[in-house]
């Protein structure tokens, strides 16, 4: 991911100006990353040391959303809703 796009998504989801912090920046920045790195496992199939930063990452979005979920669930909910993370 390079800068521009990174200054993208914490611009479109930050709630304040500065804000690099909160719940919904750090789950949007690890879905772009989950998103890059799922289509490099679709191409390697046995990169499996890939694979497992992927879960780990799958991991700790879950849990920034868990978390979120307990907080505020409207903020939950808007942010499922934006990265489309329900199918």
């Amino acid at each position: 991911m390079d800068k521009e796009k990174k200054a993208a998504i914490i611009a479109k989801f930050a709630k304040h100006p500065g804000d690099t912090g909160s719940p919904e920046v750090q789950i949007a920045l690890l879905t772009e990353r989950i998103n890059h790195l799922t289509e490099h496992l679709k191409m390697h199939k046995k990169d499996h040391h890939s694979r497992r930063g992927l879960l780990q990452m799958v991991g700790s979005r879950r849990s920034l959303l868990n978390y979120l979920k307990d907080l505020d669930i409207e903020r939950y909910r808007k942010i499922v809703a934006d990265l489309e993370l329900r199918k």
